[in-house]
This record gives C-alpha cells, structure tokens and sequence, in this order.
C-alpha cells in the first residue's frame, strides 16, 4: 500500500513482518544494502524498536515529532535483517502527515516505509505520481493529495557516543543543534550497508537528463528547459519534484536547475539536486 507522509508518498508494509518488508525491495527493485525508515504512531512504540532509547532522542522526539526527522537507534532483536540491512540499527520517525498516522493507528503495528517509487527515481509527492510509478506494483494508493515538505525526512544518527547527520532534510543541522549540542556530519559511507536511506552516489532522478548550472550561466544546446525555482527554502523543497515529473513527463533533451547558494539552509536541497543529477 502507498500513503501520504508531509515529505513524500510511501511504500508500506508491517515492519514486524520480514516476508512484507521483502515484497517492499522486490516493488521498488531496491537493493538490499539500504535500509528501511520505520513509521510510528507514538514514542512508545518508537522505544518498543530500539534497544536504548537516549536523553537526546527522547529531547528531540518532543521537540520535533511528529514532523520529518528520522533517528537512527540500536534495534530491539524483534526488528528483522531485512529492513535494517543487515546492521543493528533502525531508523525511526513519527509522520505528521493525518492519513499516514490514522494508518499506523488503525493497522496497530509499526510501518515500514520507503519512497513509493522505482528505486533511485523520483519521488513521488502526489498519488498521480505513484500510480504512474508504481501502476502494477502497489495494491492500493491512499491518496492525501499533495505532501507538503516535498523532500525525504533528515536522518540523524544516535546509536554511537556521536550524534551523526546521515542525511540532510528541512530540519536543520543547526535547529538539531540547538536542542542536543553538536552534531558531526557523515562525510563518506564505510561498510557494504549504507546506515541510512538516501546514501547512493545516484538517487532521486528524473528519466531526462537534470543539469545543474552556475547562476547566470546560458542554457544547453538542444531541446530543453531550465526550471525556475522558489527563493525561499521551504517553497522550493515542497516544488522541486513535483516541478521534476512535469518536466520529466515533457520529452524534453535535458532539464537544467540552477544550483542554490553553498549554505547551510540549503543542504538538504542541494543534496537531493547533486544526487538527481548524478550519471
């Protein structure tokens, strides 16, 4: 089943089930060394999946749940393999989304829950998009219209002594610090298991080739567009992939984008741009 989440359409399947989880990486053709985001209705059945639960996630669990942060923890020996690929963490968040946590709260389990969509293509904010995506693949699409942060959730690492930024998002490495003190950020991926979603060199793109340019810079030769984007942060998150499936839909040469500004507001933005563009 697909359903809205406030960041972007998800796959779901009883994270306690391993044999529903596989059929999620069999949908999506995902390969086994990423790990799946488990969906909670509480932070009780949050700690029901983690080993330790640490002053720092319970902290930043109130301050900033429901909402789109994933805390990666020491998994409780119930939480299969598969969803965690191999390692022994999971990563958790609590959606804000209503009909993502009317979902949870109806299906009384935990769910896992992936972008709906091929792997490394991109996401899906609307239930047109997963349709078009997923057609033969989903059973069902609950659709909640279009999500409303519009990239994939931050993913914040608590299992070591070091809070760890494992992947950008609209909450932001300084808003996290704010709350539990330093947070180092993850430079390079060591090990055959990425520790969370989103880590491939090549992910969240569109079909046509996505070009990113210098301000100012003159367009590419050819049949293409260049998208105008949001000034502002927030706008442009909740736009970008909508923006990239009408464009992707277009049959257009190449899509170009101006790069935002090198800054930390932007990271999370810049990232999903450097990896979507990425051959």
């Amino acid at each position: 089943m697909a359903f809205p989440t406030e960041t972007v359409y998800g796959l779901g399947a009883n994270a306690l089930d391993a044999a529903a989880v596989e059929k999620i990486y069999v949908a999506k053709g995902r390969p086994a060394n990423s790990p799946l985001i488990v969906h909670v209705d509480s932070i009780d059945m949050a700690r029901g999946l983690a080993r330790t639960w640490p002053e720092k996630a319970e902290m930043l669990a109130r301050r900033f749940w429901p909402g789109p942060l994933t805390l990666v923890l020491p998994k409780q020996p119930h939480v299969a393999d598969i969803l965690t690929a191999g390692l022994d963490t999971v990563g958790i968040r609590m959606p804000s989304n209503p009909v993502a946590l009317a979902l949870i709260q109806a299906a009384g389990v935990p769910v896992a829950a992936p972008s709906a969509n091929r792997f490394s293509e991109l996401s899906p904010t609307t239930a047109e998009h997963v349709r078009a995506a997923m057609c033969d693949r989903v059973a069902m699409v609950l659709d909640g219209g279009r999500t409303t942060v519009g990239i994939e959730s931050t993913v914040l690492s608590l299992a070591g002594e070091e809070a760890i930024l494992l992947r950008p998002g609209m909450i932001s490495q300084a808003e996290i610090e704010e709350v539990i003190g330093a947070v180092h950020v993850a430079r390079e991926i060591t090990g055959s298991a990425h520790p969370s979603p989103g880590m491939h060199r090549r992910h969240y793109s569109p079909k046509t080739p996505l070009i990113l340019v210098k301000p100012g810079q003159p367009p590419s030769g050819g049949h293409g567009i260049r998208l105008q984007m949001p000034a502002d942060t927030s706008q442009y998150a909740a736009v970008l992939y909508e923006r990239l499936h009408q464009a992707d839909s277009e049959n257009w040469d190449w899509i170009e984008i101006e790069l935002p500004p090198d800054e930390p507001q932007w990271a999370a933005i810049r990232d999903r741009l450097e990896r979507a563009a990425a051959r």
